[in-house]
């Protein structure tokens, strides 16, 4: 019997209607708008699309926003200038800008230039460490998508044996922590991280009850490195080539048509946990707008 599809897809219509009503209420009762400013440095084809992406939702949700293009020989200190004159600009609560930058930029300097209080990334080492240690803060996009998503599809996680393919900052990393934390309803798991110096992965990815691979190779994970009845999120996206009409092929890490015969649940790429990361985001920049503004929040 086939695999039930957890859909990032729908689960974040559904979120993104609750926001838009949350946006137009903030706007009518307070006369706040949320406000985020999305940076893109060069014209990498796949950080356009991302960046296009989140602007057109939060156009969509009736958010304020601004997208600045800048060459991809612009200076380190010129891209600080510009996050510094959007740390004070009242109007933006949330500013993203867009990884990966080129050679010559520090990324970690950039990141950490960022104002904690607009970090909607979450990425900054303010954020990173309250995360670790529980408290509220702005959570990264994909591992805060993936615990959206177990909610959401009702995956029992406390008590789970939970193993993570990959030990990203972006995703492995976060998701780990977040899963093993007491933490309602979703955490209080069993976690185990697999990476490159894994000596048996399989030994581990078979004994878990969720399943979650960001490892960022093409079907990785085999139908038979997966327990019966397993719950897999696949993090990964890869492109593995282009129909006649130039459409870019993806699939993700996990081998979706075997594994979706042996799993009990599992999320499909692209639909999966895709559209869920741009939909935290905007859950992130929603609070940011009423954190400035001195309205219960849930980032503190």
């Amino acid at each position: 019997m086939s695999a039930r599809i957890i859909s990032g897809k729908e689960i974040s219509q559904q979120i993104r209607e609750e926001l838009r009503k949350e946006v137009q209420e903030l706007k009518e009762k307070h006369g706040v708008t949320p406000g985020l400013v999305t940076i893109l440095v060069g014209e990498n084809p796949a950080s356009i699309s991302y960046v296009t992406a989140k602007q057109r939702t939060a156009k969509d949700l009736g958010f304020y926003s601004v997208q600045e293009n800048l060459p991809e020989e612009v200076s380190e200190s010129e891209l600080l200038a510009l996050i510094d004159k959007y740390n004070k600009d009242e109007k933006i609560h949330g500013i993203l800008v867009q990884l990966p930058l080129p050679k010559h930029i520090n990324e970690r300097r950039i990141i950490y230039a960022i104002d904690p209080r607009k970090d909607v990334d979450g990425f900054h080492p303010v954020n990173v460490g309250k995360m670790v240690i529980g408290e509220p803060c702005f959570l990264p996009c994909t591992p805060h998508g993936i615990l959206v998503m177990l909610e959401r599809a009702q995956v029992q996680v406390d008590g789970a044996d939970v193993v993570v393919v990959g030990r990203s900052n972006i995703v492995g990393k976060p998701v780990a922590n977040l899963l093993l934390q007491k933490r309602k309803p979703v955490g209080n798991a069993t976690v185990t991280v697999c990476h490159t110096g894994t000596r048996d992965m399989a030994a581990h990815t078979r004994r878990a009850d969720i399943l979650i691979v960001a490892a960022g190779r093409p079907k990785v994970i085999t139908a038979d490195m997966v327990k019966e009845g397993a719950v897999v999120i696949d993090v990964g996206v890869n492109r593995i080539g282009t129909t006649p009409e130039g459409k870019a092929i993806l699939c993700g890490d996990v081998d979706f048509d075997a594994v979706k015969e042996k799993a009990s649940a599992i999320t499909p790429v692209p639909g999966g946990v895709g559209p869920m990361t741009i939909t935290m985001l905007m859950k992130n920049t929603v609070e940011a707008a009423k954190l400035w503004a001195g309205l219960p929040c849930e980032v503190g």
